[in-house]
C-alpha cells in the first residue's frame, strides 16, 4: 500500500522525467506514456541553449539554499537554546514561531519587496538568502525545541559543576546530542530554499535568478517548450534529492524529536 501510495504521489515527476526525453512532436501527440525515440535534445538545450544560463541558476539556487541553512542555524540554534534552557522571552516566543510558519508566504512578498528595493537588496543573492531566513527560521525553532527538550537537564547541570559556562555546554555538549535534529532541519531548510519559487519571482529578475524562477523561461511567446521545462525541472530535483536521501537516517530521527515526551 505504501508503496503504491509513493507511486501515485511521485506520477507527475515520473512523467515529467519521461517528457524530457520526447521529440516535441512526441510531446505533442503522446505526453503521458514511454518515449518511442528518446532523445537528450531537451537536456542539450537547458545546458547550452543562447540566453538561457542554467549553470548560472543552479548556481544561484546553491548560494541562496546553503547560505540559508547556514545562516538560520547560526541565529536559531543559540536563539532556541536561550528560549528552552535559560527562559528567554517565555512560552510565547514558540508559539509565536508557530504562528508565523502558518501564515502564508505570499503576506510576507510586498513588504520583504518594498523593503529590499529601498535597501539596495533586490535581485541579489544575499537578499533571497535573508527572506528565506525569515520563511524558514520559525520551522528551525520550533523543530530544535523539540530535540533539546529531549535532552536530559542533567547533563548540562554536571558540565556547570564541573566549571563550564553556557557557551562551552552549548558547543561541547548540547551540539553534538542535538546533532540528527540539526541535521534535519538543514535538510528542511536546504529543500524548502531551493524549491522556492515566490520570493524568487518578486524579488529577483536575473541576477539572483535561482533554477526554479529560471525554468519558466521556456515559456516563450511561441508556445510551452515542454520538453525543455521537463528537462530543467528534474535536473533541479536532483540536489535536494540526493541531500534528503543520504541524510535520511538524521532526518527520520530528528523529526521525531519529542514524540515520545511532547
Amino acid at each position: 500500500m505504501i508503496g503504491i501510495i509513493a507511486i501515485l504521489i511521485n506520477v507527475p515527476l515520473l512523467n515529467a522525467i519521461l517528457v524530457s526525453f520526447k521529440p516535441d512532436g512526441e510531446i505533442a501527440r503522446n505526453p503521458i506514456g514511454l518515449p518511442q525515440n528518446a532523445t537528450l535534445d531537451h537536456y542539450a538545450n537547458v545546458l547550452y541553449a543562447s540566453g538561457y544560463d542554467f549553470p548560472k541558476f543552479f548556481l544561484n539556487s546553491g548560494m541562496i539554499a546553503v547560505g540559508t541553512v547556514l545562516l538560520v542555524l547560526v541565529i536559531a540554534v543559540p536563539a532556541t537554546y536561550a528560549i528552552v534552557r535559560l527562559g528567554f522571552g517565555g512560552r510565547w516566543i514558540i508559539d509565536g514561531a508557530s504562528g508565523l510558519r502558518l501564515l502564508p508566504a505570499i503576506f510576507f512578498v510586498v513588504p520583504f519587496f518594498i523593503l529590499f528595493s529601498n535597501l539596495g537588496l533586490q535581485d541579489s543573492v544575499p537578499g533571497l538568502i535573508l527572506a528565506n531566513t525569515f520563511l524558514n527560521l520559525p520551522l528551525a525553532i520550533i523543530l530544535l525545541a523539540a530535540g533539546l527538550r529531549d535532552i536530559p537537564k542533567e547533563v548540562e547541570e554536571a558540565a556547570s559543576v564541573d566549571g563550564a559556562g553556557v557557551f562551552r555546554t552549548l558547543h561541547s555538549i548540547v551540539l553534538p546530542m542535538l546533532a540528527s535534529t540539526i541535521v534535519a532541519v538543514s535538510v528542511l531548510v536546504f529543500i524548502f530554499t531551493w524549491n522556492d519559487y515566490l520570493f524568487a519571482l518578486v524579488l529577483s529578475s536575473s541576477n539572483a535568478t535561482p533554477v526554479t524562477l529560471g525554468a519558466s523561461n521556456f515559456v516563450t511567446s511561441t508556445g510551452i517548450r515542454w520538453g525543455d521545462i521537463s528537462a530543467a525541472s528534474f535536473l533541479s530535483t536532483i540536489p535536494p534529492l540526493l541531500f534528503a536521501v543520504f541524510a535520511q537516517r538524521y532526518l527520520v530521527s530528528g523529526l521525531s524529536a519529542g514524540a515520545v515526551k511532547g
